[in-house]
């Protein structure tokens, strides 16, 4: 399923051939007439995390993409893809291409290729194509042929060639390209993606598709794609929908996000959030984030600038919320930001300066005005808990040593689990729980074992955003099901 991140489930609408995913071993699904594609599961290695490291951007998370895998069988209008599961990061499966199907595991010097040539069906195009995601890009050019998904075969399927992909992040990665399964509204040149065609060719029973993640990452089975409908042994309980608002990712209201049963005093008024396979981890606002790392016990980068706002305007900015100004005008007031009508933006966008000048002090005005905002929300919200200011200033600078590293990566301690909180989303007046194991990677074994948060920031500014990114560690705990003949998203418990 940011820079908005061009995941699986959630955006790139076509399919981009750079790579394609990795083959594991075939088992005969249910007749049930569901369609079903596993995932399987890998050790984390440190050159993949070397490789995010590398192409990641300060504010982007560390995201993955996973393909599609045949189980084999002979069920009728569905379509179930096993998916191998990397370190809790990767899943991924098989497809293939032409006719006969060439299969790919791992473009380059270590994945394999699509070759033309040997594919009877194949249709040139030839059209230029390029797509830049927040670890990478790719260019190459649009050609046309079946594809294999499971049982199904796809026909005249239009997808990327990728002959370009200046990228550690998709040199190193377990998979061989990437299927989108968003909208066609943020398809790259509108090509038609491969589950419009799967539902229009009347392959699956229903218009829907459903992931359940395996999150054990030493149990073989990864988990499932299920295309035509949903697998009853995937989730227990009942499904909590909620409408698409917005075509291109699968885009919905979200409410509340909750820390050990409190309010974060962020999102209470509603945030629009994404359900995304593509995106390992859990995305959102860097002043929630901070607040989660702080409750956790997770340590990044400290901010110096965050710091040097609260010693020069804390109490300032206490004063004027305790005279009840607008929040969202008092960093402008301070002359930290101007205020656009909405939201305070940048000093830096409004300086007359040279230009030279204006691009070195971008950066800086930026940081300032971002870190005064993140102040007001906390601040308020210990208002609204009755603290003292001298407790409310000390928790803003506690904040301010767990703001998110550059890197997107945010450290816990292994032991700690038992002492951490519970971290909650509020979706379709449902709340969802997340507890300590579920939100946190563990990184090898035995004494050199380390322990990453599975929240990482970032920061969409309005109309689009705030916007929250539910990756897979949302998934892997909550069944989830995009009804595109609905066009709803629900969540329930996965089992």
């Amino acid at each position: 399923m940011g820079t908005i991140l061009k995941p699986v489930a959630a955006a790139t609408l076509f399919l981009f051939f750079l790579l394609l995913p990795m083959i594991s071993s075939t088992l005969s699904p249910p007749n049930d007439g569901l369609i079903r594609i596993g995932l399987k599961k890998r050790k984390y290695e440190r050159n993949n995390r070397l490789a995010a490291k590398l192409e990641s951007k300060e504010g982007e998370s560390i995201k993955k993409y996973h393909l599609l895998r045949n189980l084999g069988g002979d069920a009728e209008d569905t379509d179930i893809v096993s998916l191998k599961n990397y370190m809790d990061a990767q899943y991924f499966g098989e497809i293939g291409i032409g006719t006969p199907p060439q299969k790919f595991t791992v473009a380059c010097y270590f994945h394999s290729k699509y070759k033309s040539s040997h594919s009877r069906t194949y249709k040139e195009n030839g059209k230029s194509a390029e797509i830049h995601y927040g670890t990478g890009a790719i260019s190459g050019f649009f050609s046309q042929d079946h594809v294999k998904v499971g049982d199904l075969v796809v026909k005249n399927q239009e997808f990327i060639e990728a002959t370009r992909e200046p990228s550690v992040t998709f040199l190193v990665a377990k998979f061989d390209g990437i299927l989108g399964l968003g909208f066609q509204e943020i398809s790259v040149g509108k090509a038609v993606p491969v589950w419009y065609n799967m539902v229009d060719q009347g392959l699956v029973k229903e218009p829907v598709f459903s992931f359940w993640f395996n999150r054990n990452a030493d149990e073989k089975e990864g988990g499932e794609i299920v295309f035509g409908g949903v697998d009853p042994d995937h989730y227990k309980g009942e499904h909590t929908y909620v409408p698409v608002t917005q075509k291109g990712y699968w885009q919905f209201d979200m409410g509340d996000v909750l820390i050990g049963g409190q309010t974060s005093g962020f999102c209470a008024s509603g945030c629009a959030a994404i359900a995304d396979s593509g995106t390992s981890l859990l995305a959102g606002p860097t002043t929630i984030i901070t607040e989660v790392n702080h409750a956790i016990g997770a340590t990044g980068v400290v901010s110096q600038e965050c710091k040097a706002v609260v010693a020069q305007y804390g109490d300032t900015i206490m004063e004027m919320l305790l005279a009840k100004d607008q929040p969202q005008k008092i960093c402008s007031q301070i002359g930290l930001c101007t205020f656009d009508g909405a939201r305070g933006v940048s000093m830096g966008i409004e300086s007359v300066v040279n230009e030279n000048a204006q691009k070195a002090s971008d950066g800086f005005h930026d940081a300032m005005c971002s870190t005064c905002e993140m102040a007001v929300v906390w601040m308020q919200n210990q208002l609204k808990q009755n603290q003292t200011q001298e407790r409310i200033l000390d928790y803003v600078n506690e904040l301010c040593e767990r703001l998110p590293s550059p890197m997107g990566e945010s450290a816990v301690d292994c032991d700690g689990l038992s002492s951490m909180p519970n971290v909650s989303f509020t979706i379709g007046g449902r709340v969802f729980d997340l507890s300590p194991e579920q939100y946190v990677l563990k990184v090898g074994e035995g004494d050199v074992a380390q322990c990453i948060s599975g929240f990482t920031a970032l920061d969409v500014p309005p109309p689009r955003g705030p916007l929250w990114i539910l990756g897979d560690v949302f998934m892997g705990r909550f069944h989830t099901v995009f009804d595109y003949g609905n066009m709803r998203v629900g969540f329930a418990e996965a089992t």
